[in-house]
């Protein structure tokens, strides 16, 4: 599984309409927004505006999963329908190893063309690619749902939005981290 953030965008308007609300200062807002973390809920509306774009490669069983979180989320994918055809699968096209019994099995039906077959067979390991793009408010919604999930993909997952994102405190709603 890999995660790349693509980019963010939206943090001085973030901080502008947070001014408004309290009418102050704009460049008072960072410390504001610092002491609503600690109370979450709609008190961090701030963060909806804070948009991130992600590059994530990630195995079908992951993918199901995160499929939950539809509200502020849009995707972008590598469509099975359209890729899974044109050209043999290999080793590198799964998370961890497969049978090479199922990679023959799979290459045989993609020569035939039989795409459902293909798609009926397909491992879970099977790594798709999404453009995804989302805001602080659903990463850190994603965060307190999935910091303790038995699923090893959510903590490479969560690791990799905290270690690249430009404020991980606004993910984790903790004063952990330096703004």
């Amino acid at each position: 599984m890999k995660v790349k953030v693509l980019g963010e965008c939206g943090y001085e308007f973030a901080m502008l309409g947070l001014s408004l609300s309290y009418n102050r200062p704009v460049e008072e807002m960072p410390k504001v927004a610092e002491k609503l973390l600690v109370k979450g809920g709609s008190h961090v509306k701030f963060l909806e505006s804070i948009a991130v774009w992600l590059d994530v490669i990630a195995p079908r069983l992951w993918w199901s999963q995160e499929s939950t979180y539809r509200c502020g989320i849009s995707r972008q994918s590598e469509s099975t329908m359209h890729t899974v055809l044109k050209r043999p699968l290999t080793l590198y096209d799964f998370e961890d190893c497969i049978p090479p019994s199922t990679l023959k099995r799979l290459n045989m039906l993609i020569k035939a063309k039989m795409f459902e077959a293909v798609k009926n067979e397909l491992p879970e390991g099977f790594l798709q690619r999404r453009i995804v793009c989302c805001n602080y408010k659903v990463l850190s919604h994603i965060y307190g749902q999935r910091e303790n999930h038995k699923l090893k993909q959510w903590h490479i997952f969560l690791d990799s939005i905290l270690e690249q994102v430009k404020y991980p405190q606004f993910v984790t709603l903790r004063k952990e981290h330096n703004v």
